[in-house]
């Protein structure tokens, strides 16, 4: 990784159940003739079924890897995480990463599934799904859950790249220490460098080397040939997800998360129009925003700093096509030319 330029992924593209098999084909293949290098396709419990959209996403597409971003062990034991990552990586001829988590505590909380153990349980079921897409016995194994019995094998194993999703100090570390990549929100931006700092704690306990890692930073993006929309739209996006933000993130960022609060007590008052106007110029710099531009010069400063992979997703625009159109073709190409 360390001698290869940069990766560019995309995140949120949609889903069958929002857009068709058709719609969701066209705008994989547009994501690959864009020269974008993955997708990344979420898989949240009771929500969209993300395992189907990201089936559809690597049968439509020759050359794009295609990413789970994630699933958890808990509503999807281990084994069957590992049958299907090794059936995905069969059918896309070896394409498929798979993003691996703990898991939304809020999401479960529906189904009145406890959210306890979140890093031993992924630690446990990496080394399981492992182990088990590489055909090898787990009963030798005592980092990987179970009991497991020596005949608890896939029929078909075939190995797959392994990313944990990750926000906080404990997961980062352990992704360092055991993990492939690292698919991590980086809000603001410049978060990321604070992501590569627990990444590498946890490599350099295991004696490994970042350039082995594949640190993501998941950017909120929004674009568009009209600057101003793009952030009007970024700006919506802070105020509806504003009490959602990690307050530890915000004050390691520099921002102020009684802004971010305020703006919630607007949203649960539900004065949307108030909330919106209450984002604050601090508040926007969670995001790279505007027009192709600004976009390239934004994310020019992270790739600067030794950030290898971007990954862009919500809410780009209120059209992706355009979105996709306006990376692919006045982003991407200048980000290689300055960074390849």
């Amino acid at each position: 990784m360390a001698d290869q330029g940069p990766i560019f992924s995309i995140r949120g593209l949609g889903t069958v159940e929002k857009l068709g098999k058709d719609g969701l084909t066209d705008l994989a293949r547009q994501v690959e003739d864009a020269g974008f290098d993955m997708v990344w396709a979420g898989n949240d419990f009771l929500e969209a079924g993300g395992l189907v959209s990201l089936t559809v996403m690597l049968m439509a597409t020759e050359r794009l890897t295609v990413g789970s971003g994630v699933l958890e062990p808990v509503t999807i034991h281990a084994g069957q995480i590992a049958q299907y990552a090794s059936a995905l990586q069969t059918l896309s001829g070896g394409r498929f990463v798979l993003g691996l988590g703990a898991g939304s505590e809020v999401l479960f909380r529906r189904a009145s599934i406890p959210f306890d153990r979140p890093v031993p349980r992924t630690r446990e079921a990496l080394a399981a799904i492992r182990a088990l897409t590489r055909g090898e016995d787990l009963s030798r194994l005592t980092d990987a859950g179970g009991p497991w019995s020596p005949v608890a094998r896939l029929e078909h194993p075939h190995e797959v790249p392994i990313y944990i999703g990750a926000m906080g100090p404990k997961m980062l570390e352990l992704a360092g220490r055991r993990a492939d990549g690292v698919l991590s929100l980086s809000l603001p931006p410049s978060y990321v460098f604070e992501v590569m700092k627990h990444v590498k704690t946890g490599a350099d306990k295991a004696g490994r080397d970042m350039s082995e890692i594949d640190v993501v930073a998941g950017l909120w993006c929004g674009v568009s040939s009209e600057p101003d929309e793009a952030r009007a739209m970024l700006r919506h996006h802070i105020a509806i997800t504003s009490g959602a933000l990690s307050t530890d993130a915000l004050l390691a960022s520099g921002l102020d998360p009684e802004e971010f609060a305020h703006v919630q007590s607007l949203v649960d008052a539900d004065r949307l129009d108030d909330a919106i106007a209450a984002v604050t110029p601090s508040m926007m710099t969670l995001g790279v925003v505007g027009g192709p531009t600004e976009i390239v010069d934004q994310c020019g400063r992270l790739l600067e700093s030794g950030v290898r992979h971007l990954s862009f997703g919500t809410p780009l625009a209120r059209d992706k096509r355009e979105a996709i159109q306006l990376l692919g073709s006045r982003v991407l190409p200048e980000l290689r030319r300055a960074f390849g």
